[in-house]
């Protein structure tokens, strides 16, 4: 079968592998792989700066598939059904996993980064990762896992209909906040240092105001706000210069919610951190509940995923074209590859 694969930083190969062996266990399922959304994490990996990732490695987290053979099991999915899946592979017994927490389990493995993912042709998964929906293109469902990202970070928030959120960073996590955060109706600001990202932020429901934060931001949040600040703050940006300005941002008694992920320290001023009373928090992938909400939020048109696709791929053209995407002059918001 057909595999893209991670030989080292900077170099991607076409190559043909194995298909998966058989027959499968129980409670696995032997899928196609249709559709594979390429993400800033394997970007990082293609440059060598993504934490906890071996080489070689077959990439791909974000998939739409088709079941090719499944086993007896509790959601009746069935040969031929299409799904998105929940790439985050937990043990079920750590405390997280016993209290619900699947996301953070104390040993997870997430394809593409722990273990190999799925740009191939097939790839055998757990059949309770599968996340069928009838209405749903190969695309979107492919574009699922990207949505989950920002709707369980608007899960960890819980912003009420008077907030005012400020996004910090319009790449694609933090397009996918300010989506779960419009389909709840609430009043956003979205913030970067991308022109070109702002302007498309600006067309995204929800979004009232953009800020440039090249240009004293604090200063125009304040006249956004008459003062009084963003109540909720979800920093995407990927930037600890970032990460450790935002708490600038933030009004009184303010919620500050960590999207992106950064190798570098976080520090704050401590006097200022408990004036505000600030409550800070992280974000980290998201659960079998996120991925219902997402799917069903698509499904209801709540969050149209009309403008997300930029660029297109087959496996051969992948290993061109990935790298000149790192560019942000390439306009790339999301790349999908289809075999």
């Amino acid at each position: 079968m057909q595999t893209v694969v991670l030989e080292q930083p900077g170099r991607l190969e076409l190559a043909e592998t194995e298909p998966p062996d058989s027959p499968l266990p129980a409670d696995e399922a032997l899928v196609r792989v249709q559709r594979v959304g390429v993400c800033g994490s394997d970007l990082k990996a293609y440059l060598g700066e993504m934490p906890f990732l071996s080489y070689p490695r077959i990439l791909g987290h974000e998939l739409g598939v088709e079941i090719l053979e499944i086993g007896p099991n509790e959601a009746g999915l069935r040969v031929g059904d299409r799904a998105a899946v929940e790439p985050y592979l937990n043990c079920g017994h750590c405390i997280a996993c016993r209290r619900g927490r699947t996301n953070c389990c104390s040993s997870l493995r997430v394809l593409g980064v722990h273990t190999d993912g799925g740009m191939r042709e097939f790839i055998r998964v757990p059949s309770d990762k599968l996340h069928p929906s009838t209405q749903l293109t190969a695309d979107q469902l492919a574009l699922v896992e990207t949505l989950v990202i920002g709707a369980h970070a608007i899960r960890r928030g819980a912003p009420r209909e008077d907030d005012r959120l400020l996004v910090i960073g319009v790449g694609p996590i933090g397009l996918t906040v300010i989506a779960s955060a419009a389909a709840i109706g609430v009043d956003i600001i979205a913030m970067d240092v991308n022109p070109a990202r702002l302007e498309f932020a600006q067309e995204m429901p929800g979004v009232s105001h953009v800020v440039d934060a090249r240009d004293q931001p604090l200063e125009q949040l304040a006249e956004i706000t008459d003062g009084d600040m963003p109540t909720q703050v979800y920093d995407a940006s990927g930037s600890a210069a970032a990460m450790n300005a935002s708490f600038d941002t933030l009004a009184m008694g303010g919620t500050l919610v960590f999207v992106g992920l950064v190798t570098d320290d976080i520090t704050f001023h401590d006097p200022e951190f408990h004036r505000r009373e600030m409550t800070v928090m992280s974000s980290r992938n998201g659960t079998a509940a996120d991925f219902r909400q997402v799917i069903d939020l698509v499904e209801s048109s709540a969050i149209d995923t009309t403008p997300w696709i930029t660029h297109r791929a087959t496996p051969a053209k992948l290993i061109n074209d990935l790298p000149t995407w790192l560019d942000p002059a390439s306009g790339c918001l999301k790349a999908m590859m289809q075999f």
